[in-house]
């Protein structure tokens, strides 16, 4: 047990809830911190209060641990973006080789602000779902990104933060046999029952996966994570018979 505080960027994604369930499992005091940037899927924001529910009723070893939970308004980010995030746009690929779900500025407007809330919290740690392995190509989820971060709000707020990215080097179905090793069967089912992904915001569709259209970049890469995961499974259960 890490007697550090930890502040988890918690959207009410897969990603998120893993990251959340890895920052419980390590740190003695854990909060989480959500966003209204005026998202389309902002669906996700309900789905934030079901798995913190879910999480306290189910894992009563972490429900000590789970302290505060933190909204902030963030729709000015919206106002400021014309992406397939925040208008009803439809997905496709830029000019510049990134697709028009990349929000500008986003993840690090994120950082800045949980560096902000953890200052007055005394929270030294702050815990993000980025991923370089599996991910759009968005520039701020990138390694050297969140590190040259870390070391600007550091610098910035006189403290030392440590910026985790327990994701950010495994893929998909990496996420999956993670969120399997944390929580089991248990929080398995939470992550398919109730995280939200889908970038159009289905919530009256249920696969194998959890909810979602299953045709957007997001459903498509959980989707494919999870079968993947499923078929390693199957095959592992199979040579240890």
């Amino acid at each position: 047990m890490n007697n550090q505080r930890a502040l988890v960027l918690f959207s009410g994604g897969q990603d998120s809830t893993v990251c959340l369930a890895w920052a419980l499992a390590r740190y003695a005091h854990v909060e989480t911190i959500g966003f209204d940037y005026g998202q389309r899927h902002r669906i996700e924001l309900d789905a934030r209060k079901n798995v913190i529910a879910s999480l306290r009723t189910q894992f009563p070893q972490w429900s000590a641990k789970l302290g505060d939970d933190h909204m902030i308004d963030l729709t000015v980010l919206g106002q400021l973006s014309d992406t397939a995030l925040t208008r009803d746009a439809e997905i496709k690929l830029q000019a510049n080789g990134l697709p028009n779900t990349f929000v500008p500025g986003r993840n690090l407007l994120f950082f800045q602000f949980a560096a902000a809330l953890a200052y007055r919290r005394e929270l030294s740690v702050i815990v993000g779902g980025m991923c370089e392995t599996d991910f759009s190509g968005y520039p701020d989820c990138r390694d050297d990104t969140i590190k040259a971060l870390q070391v600007a709000v550091s610098l910035g707020m006189g403290q030392r933060f440590t910026f985790e990215t327990p994701l950010m080097w495994i893929d998909k179905a990496e996420t999956w046999q993670l969120l399997q090793m944390l929580g089991g069967d248990a929080l398995t089912e939470i992550v398919v029952d109730n995280t939200h992904t889908c970038y159009h915001g289905v919530r009256d569709q249920k696969h194998a996966w959890g909810y979602g259209c299953g045709e957007c970049p997001a459903c498509d890469l959980r989707k494919k994570g999870y079968e993947r995961w499923r078929a390693a499974s199957t095959v592992n259960a199979k040579g240890s018979a």
